[in-house]
């Protein structure tokens, strides 16, 4: 996968689509998604050009990725997800289901989740 610089989240990190952002840093955005899954359904990106999870552990910088992943801890704390517990995707790949060529995490909570997949037979 290459990575698209008119795909929706370069445009969102360029300003050029609004979002309802949620958190801010030098290294990461995240926002709402426009399309729920759960009651909070957040979206969580960097914002250097990483097409996906293996582009962004091979090429980001330790900052970049220690970024990522305590800006998600965070905005679980500030929404209360951290006790009830939440839920943590990254869609990798087609085969992963990735439909937009940015990493993106996306942090659901708000609710009892359930199962993700079934159970193997």
């Amino acid at each position: 996968m290459t990575y698209d610089t008119n795909n929706i989240f370069a445009k969102i990190l360029r300003g050029e689509i609004p979002c309802q952002k949620v958190y801010e840093d030098s290294h990461v955005l995240a926002f709402n998604d426009i399309v729920p899954k759960a009651p909070v359904h957040i979206l969580v990106l960097p914002k250097g050009a990483y097409t996906d999870m293996d582009d962004f552990t091979r090429r980001a910088s330790a900052e970049e990725i220690a970024a990522l992943f305590r800006a998600l801890g965070q905005i679980a704390r500030d929404k209360g997800l951290d006790q009830p517990g939440y839920r943590t995707i990254v869609n990798c790949g087609s085969d992963g289901g990735q439909e937009v060529p940015h990493l993106h995490l996306h942090l659901l909570g708000g609710r009892r989740l359930g199962r993700m997949v079934e159970k193997a037979a």
